[in-house]
């Protein structure tokens, strides 16, 4: 396994987003993932007060999530807690890496939302990232996933334009689909408002639905739905998954 320092600069070096926290707010403003596991947690678990989300980022979701529960958030990135910080001071965010972090608390829900799984692609350490998951668990405790469960195949790029603090650039984005090791791979291009560029290229690890199942349920949790941001079954390449842990 990777050092939690090294595994934080290579995501953070992959990705505009992870070394500018400020533009990562911009531009998943429009996220509706809070809203999404705010309304699972209400149909399965309404009772629930506390709630731990490892992969938190810059705490966006969280701020949202924090108006109803006592909540903690668990993130690899130094940067993107410090900016978490500064900008939702109110916040307990802290840095650590969801396959080790432990806490020594348990929770009533735990989330893993935002593609962080997906950035875990070895099977022992999707392994240690649920033993993560049952050692904030208790019985009852809900657990809610938000990760890729179908590859994005087509290769031909699509462009579009993305407004930033510092005006509007312009990405283009490509994919790449690895099946031997179920990688799918974006490389995305920034044409920066300033003129300059930048390249990302995110590998991101698929877990197909009854693949995850078997995580979910190897774990002690048992699968309560599957189903995409529109609530209605898998249509699209993500989903969120709902789980409820049941060992004693």
């Amino acid at each position: 396994m990777t050092s939690p320092d090294t595994e934080a600069e290579h995501v953070e070096a992959t990705n505009i987003l992870y070394r500018d926290p400020a533009l990562y707010d911009v531009v998943q403003s429009d996220s509706t993932s809070a809203g999404m596991c705010q309304t699972l947690i209400e149909l399965h678990r309404p009772d629930a007060r506390t709630l731990i989300d490892f992969g938190c980022g810059t705490g966006r979701d969280l701020e949202i999530l924090a108006k109803h529960f006592e909540c903690i958030g668990v993130d690899l990135q130094p940067g993107m807690v410090d900016h978490a910080h500064q900008a939702r001071p109110e916040l307990d965010i802290r840095t650590g890496d969801m396959r080790t972090v432990r806490l020594g608390q348990r929770m009533d829900v735990v989330t893993c939302m935002g593609n962080s799984l997906a950035y875990v692609h070895d099977n022992n350490e999707i392994d240690q990232v649920f033993a993560t998951f049952v050692a904030h668990a208790q019985p009852g405790t809900l657990l809610v996933l938000c990760s890729p469960i179908a590859p994005i195949t087509r290769t031909e790029p699509t462009t579009a334009t993305v407004d930033t603090p510092r005006g509007r650039a312009t990405v283009t984005i490509r994919h790449e689909w690895d099946l031997r090791t179920q990688i799918n791979t974006m490389h995305r291009h920034w044409a920066l408002p300033s003129g300059a560029e930048a390249r990302d290229e995110i590998r991101r690890r698929v877990l197909f639905p009854r693949e995850l199942e078997r995580y979910v349920e190897g774990a002690g949790f048992k699968v309560l739905d599957m189903l995409d941001g529109t609530g209605e079954g898998l249509t699209g390449s993500t989903a969120y998954t709902v789980a409820r842990y049941t060992r004693q």
